[in-house]
């Protein structure tokens, strides 16, 4: 049934594609009264006809076989009620209505038999049925992966749509050149001669624009499902992906050819440069149409396989490059910086030898070799060991209860070895083949998630560390890794002030969950937008403080901050224990306040601390203390430069550690 589906969606691209090319190729061509012409124009148009048909009937193919894949069983495909139901309730089924339906309509004015004797008639002819099939190729965007884009989906759609009618003009339009061309060549085409050489430079024209918007959209497009190196190397569909770019660099080279080369010298001496060099520009074309073809397979298959966003990727490589290395070594910082300008001056010569046609080949050779000397001195200072997981994206999310079920494993498997602290200073690592590391170092945020899992999961033999893949489930070694990210974090939080450093976030607020007394339970992350001040307290000696905030609490909600109390002792009566008076009208955590804690004194273990979170959801300024009343001037300034802050063009922190 895959193979099935996958063929019929490569023959019901390729006639849609073809369909508009040949439509496109025709109104680029022009009308001509050269019999020959006329006769690769009629063949031209029955087999648009013909094409018409194969689209109609190979996508009867794809309606069943995605009908039968929708209902999870093969006799769907020949199902009525099923076929309805795909094609009423679904979004890909009305998109196949509308394209269907502008197929039919497409084929049916292709087989009348219009007078087109008058220029205009001829004109509106062609240009009618180029837009017809330009119709019927366009909605394929909004049933394809384009339409899953979330945000931006009409973005999404909009750049897939112009990314087809550019293949559709270009791709669509190189058979029926090539046969213009092959038929103008013969001694029986000599009329058509002039003919096919204007075509020819037409189509070459519009095809270098269609290029370019191939190129935009193309490569907006890989950014959008592909989003990353690990995504395009170790993914199924950053695969394919290479396959199509690798088979695009083909037609480019024959179309480079084509228009420097051979294109010029069709104004050549007929029978012994211009039909010689025709027929030889028709084998090129036809040679990019048959490659035009393969990409076009590739496409299909790219149509049903997942884009490597929603992939998990596994990197192939032993190494990855990252600007991490660099920190701590700054004879290695040198090198990469010496060899980054080598290389730029080799791709500046580069350049200059594409303009500089009298020094090209001396240019080019010494670009060749400034970017080969400035990748040699540039990289190996960048380049980290990698793993199978060094991208893999956690499926765990980076939240207060993931990381306080970390800490319980961390204290239960790891204490032993790196210590209560995360120093590496355990008991039982003395006697490793090598020191257990320092969790709490930078080092440990540098590297990737997928690295510690990978770690975790298959152990460190040089250094004496066992694997916990069998012992722990994947998800418990994501909350690991949540701990292990929190705990490096907090180190890195400890000269943190309570002072906010302006537009400088990096320390992550851990999402958590909540609730007061019998009320539903919320989340921080509702509260993005708005300033919060989160405050873990002790009683009785957070007292006076407490009571300060709560006497105030009408002149931080005008500035826009939301006060979340949360007692480190866990108290489920901390309401009561709080007292009645001043009354105390922010949220007191009753529910959730254990993981709370748990997660956030790893960034502040004082008896009282304050961390003030901006509406981001970074953690901006911390204030420790043993509760006591202080001065709230000071706070209230802090809270007011968060909101004269201009809104970041970075986007909020994502609910996964990287």
């Amino acid at each position: 049934m895959y193979a099935l589906g996958l063929s019929a969606r490569w023959i019901h691209l390729a006639s849609s594609i073809l369909l508009v090319g040949a439509s496109a190729m025709i109104v680029m061509a022009g009308r001509s009264d050269r019999p020959t012409a006329r006769r690769w124009e009629d063949r031209v148009l029955a087999g648009a006809r013909g094409l018409a048909l194969l689209a109609l009937a190979s996508g009867l193919v794809v309606l069943a076989v995605q009908t039968a894949l929708f209902e999870g069983r093969a006799g769907a495909a020949l199902d009525r009620h099923a076929i309805a139901r795909v094609l009423l309730e679904t979004q890909a089924g009305h998109v196949w209505l509308v394209r269907f339906g502008f197929l039919a309509i497409l084929a049916t004015f292709l087989w009348l038999r219009l007078s087109v004797d008058r220029r205009a008639d001829w004109r509106a002819a062609r240009g009618e049925a180029l837009l017809l099939g330009v119709a019927a190729l366009v909605p394929l965007a909004a049933a394809g992966h384009a339409a899953a884009v979330e945000p931006g989906t009409a973005r999404a759609i909009a750049f897939d749509g112009l990314h087809v009618i550019a293949a559709g003009v270009w791709v669509g339009g190189l058979l029926p050149l090539a046969l213009l061309l092959r038929t103008a060549a013969t001694e029986n085409g000599a009329d058509a001669r002039p003919h096919a050489v204007l075509a020819a430079r037409r189509f070459s024209r519009v095809a270098l624009g269609v290029i370019l918007l191939l190129a935009v959209t193309g490569a907006l497009l890989a950014i959008t499902h592909v989003g990353s190196v690990a995504g395009l190397v170790g993914t199924s569909y950053g695969r394919l992906l290479l396959v199509k770019l690798g088979l695009l660099v083909g037609i480019l080279a024959f179309a480079a050819v084509n228009r420097s080369v051979l294109l010029a010298r069709l104004a050549g001496d007929g029978p012994t440069v211009g039909r010689p060099t025709m027929r030889r520009l028709s084998g090129f074309v036809a040679a990019e149409a048959a490659l035009a073809l393969t990409i076009l397979a590739v496409v299909s298959a790219l149509s049903v396989t997942p884009p490597a966003r929603h992939e998990a990727p596994v990197w192939p490589f032993g190494i990855r490059l990252s600007l991490a290395a660099l920190e701590g070594a700054p004879v290695e910082a040198t090198r990469a910086l010496i060899g980054s300008q080598v290389g730029v001056l080799g791709l500046a010569a580069l350049v200059a030898g594409t303009v500089v046609r009298a020094w090209r080949l001396p240019l080019v050779a010494g670009a060749l070799v400034g970017l080969g000397a400035g990748a040699g001195l540039a990289l190996p200072p960048l380049a980290i060991d990698a793993y199978p997981t060094t991208y893999l994206r956690p499926s765990v999310p980076y939240q207060a209860a993931s990381i306080a079920a970390g800490a319980t494993l961390y204290r239960e498997t790891c204490m032993r070895c790196h210590g209560g602290t995360g120093a590496g200073d355990g008991p039982q690592g003395r006697g490793l083949p090598r020191l257990p590391a320092d969790l709490r170092a930078p080092h440990t945020a540098q590297h990737t998630a997928g690295d510690l899992f990978w770690w975790i999961t298959n152990g460190i033999p040089a250094a004496g560390m066992p694997g916990f893949g069998t012992q722990f489930t994947e998800d418990q070694r994501w909350e690991l890794i949540n701990f292990l990210r929190a705990l490096s974090s907090g180190y890195a939080a400890r000269g943190m002030g309570s002072v906010v450093e302006p537009d400088r976030r990096w320390l992550v607020a851990p999402d958590f969950t909540f609730s007061v007394g019998p009320t539903p339970a919320r989340t921080l992350k509702e509260f993005r937008g708005r300033n919060v001040l989160l405050v873990l307290y002790a009683l009785p000696g957070s007292r006076p403080r407490m009571s300060q905030l709560a006497e105030r609490e009408g002149t931080l909600a005008t500035l826009g901050v939301e006060v979340i109390a949360v007692p480190i002792d866990a108290d489920p009566d901390a309401i009561r224990r709080l007292g009645a008076e001043p009354r105390v009208l922010f949220p007191v955590v009753t529910e959730g306040a254990e993981a709370i804690v748990t997660a956030y004194r790893l960034f502040a273990a004082s008896p009282h601390a304050e961390l003030l979170i901006d509406r981001q959801g970074y953690v901006r300024a911390i204030a420790k203390s043993r509760g006591e009343a202080a001065e709230l001037d000071a706070l209230l300034a802090q809270i007011q430069q968060l909101n004269d802050e201009k809104a970041p063009a970075q986007a909020a922190p994502e609910e996964h550690v990287h």
